[in-house]
């Protein structure tokens, strides 16, 4: 299977069942639709980012037809301007490569460092689906799974409104 191993070796350990689907490798949302026409799933957009003194790292996650108001999740965290993190901080942080962003890689941020905002919408999904840390394939794990997953990882995450209507 595609994908880093110590990520399938602790979804085994914690019990989270997940469906597996392989793919061409996929940079963008728009390259990874022509691959989800079977998911059962709320489709997710990844974008790592870091405040303005880079002092700060922050995983948001939206579905993925929504677009981020960076401007009103810049006011709400009162830290200066947000920008997209650089591929050194990626690598740092998640041990991710551009095109791969996923909150599995949260399995390599042993500091706990990164945040995670979630778009709300995606609580009216039951499965989720993310790289595993690899884009040329996705995992479809359940919500709950997710959450579970995010508890255990330990970093912190809130569920937020992070688009326009």
């Amino acid at each position: 299977m595609r994908g880093q191993k110590e990520l399938y070796i602790l979804l085994d350990k914690l019990s989270i069942k997940y469906h597996y689907r392989e793919h061409p490798p996929v940079n963008t949302i728009e390259e990874a639709t022509r691959y989800w026409k079977n998911y059962d799933s709320g489709r997710c957009k990844n974008i790592f980012l870091r405040n303005h003194k880079g002092n700060k790292h922050y995983l948001v996650i939206l579905e993925y037809l929504r677009n981020l108001n960076m401007k009103d999740l810049e006011s709400r965290l009162k830290q200066g301007k947000l920008t997209f993190a650089s591929e050194k901080r990626l690598k740092k942080y998640l041990g991710l490569n551009p095109g791969s962003v996923s909150p599995f890689g949260l399995i390599n941020d042993n500091d706990k460092h990164v945040h995670l905002f979630i778009d709300k919408k995606l609580l009216e999904f039951d499965n989720l689906s993310f790289h595993p840390n690899n884009n040329t394939a996705s995992l479809i794990i359940s919500k709950d799974d997710f959450i579970r997953f995010l508890e255990y990882q330990g970093n912190s995450y809130e569920f937020l409104q992070l688009y326009d209507d």
